[in-house]
């Protein structure tokens, strides 16, 4: 007597038969940020008065924390079909209500960060909310919460930001663990940086979410009849891109102070290093390790832009180009694998 073998579903037949597909191509998409980043580090090497010093190259990675930690969580959003302008503004609240609420009082400054993670939840459930259940479209959304957020702040300040930033809130992204071998010091926004890459590898490669999350990107509407709660797994995403704003204002107020244009254009460089990281805009399709690689070749092409002595203003223009080209090579890869 033989066994009858259960039916897969949908979702299981979709996720067995194309996981290595899928994989495959994800990598292969993936191959060619890593070549441009090991290009542009070399080129820094050449150009540096310090040469392949391995300290320069940890600063660098310092430096460029905040906006790969954005990059993690704007890689969720995009993933799942949709777009989050609204991050740069929430690293802009952290900066200013980190200084204001705590007037530089180390005291008040882990109980302000808490209050800062519930809001960040909010905004996030906020922005996934209206995208989902009011029809919103998520450009539209996001941006509005932008100009919400940025004019609350400005208001909120009268155009001038007060207060400081306590110490010990500064200390995530100004300092490290000294005596480090080889290294010296090794900056607690590069020990934050690899807990959320690891946590949003985990997230989005290997665990269930993360497949429901693909296949909201990639198809909605076979997603639900596959009984994936679509409108929770966007609201998830929404949280979790907005939670790393969170984390990537406290590592900016570290070492860039206070302003009430902290996080300006943060949003349009998350947006970069996905699409430079091979995600697809329009969903599906995304990898951390690539974006985390894609955030760090725009740190690096900006310093090197420094190194070169070019104008500041350029940056504009080269995002601009870069998110041209790589959405077009994408559109071209997708269209030839059909």
């Amino acid at each position: 007597m033989t066994a009858v073998e259960r039916p897969m579903t949908p979702l299981e037949d979709a996720t067995d038969d194309s996981r290595g597909a899928r994989l495959g191509r994800t990598l292969l998409a993936a191959a060619p940020i890593f070549l441009v980043l090991i290009v542009l580090l070399v080129a820094i090497g050449l150009v540096n008065p310090r040469g392949f010093d391995v300290g320069y190259y940890l600063a660098l990675l310092k430096r460029a924390a905040p906006i790969m930690v954005l990059a993690v969580g704007q890689l969720f959003v995009i993933v799942a079909g949709e777009y989050d302008l609204s991050v740069g503004s929430i690293v802009t609240v952290v900066v200013v209500a980190g200084a204001v609420l705590t007037a530089g009082d180390p005291s008040l400054t882990y109980p302000v960060l808490g209050g800062l993670l519930l809001f960040g939840i909010v905004v996030g459930i906020l922005n996934g909310v209206i995208t989902t259940r009011l029809g919103v479209p998520s450009f539209l959304t996001t941006l509005g919460m932008l100009l919400i957020l940025n004019g609350g702040v400005a208001v909120w300040t009268g155009g001038a930001p007060r207060g400081s930033l306590p110490e010990n809130l500064r200390v995530f992204g100004r300092e490290g663990l000294e005596g480090v071998p080889i290294i010296g010091e090794l900056p607690y926004s590069v020990l934050i940086l690899l807990v959320v890459g690891v946590v949003g590898w985990l997230l989005l490669h290997r665990s269930n979410f993360g497949k429901q999350l693909v296949a909201v990107g990639g198809n909605p509407r076979a997603a639900a009849f596959a009984g994936i709660r679509v409108d929770a797994v966007k609201i998830t995403a929404f949280v979790i891109s907005a939670v790393s704003a969170i984390i990537a204002g406290v590592l900016l107020a570290g070492f860039g102070g206070l302003s009430n244009q902290a996080g300006e254009g943060y949003e349009f460089q998350a947006i970069s290093a996905v699409v430079l990281g091979g995600a697809v805009l329009g969903g599906g399709r995304g990898s951390v390790p690539a974006t985390l690689a894609g955030a760090l070749a725009l740190a690096a092409l900006f310093t090197l832009l420094n190194f070169l002595r070019l104008p500041v203003e350029l940056r504009f223009a080269v995002q601009g180009l870069i998110i041209i080209a790589a959405v077009g090579y994408a559109s071209l890869r997708l269209r030839a694998s059909r």
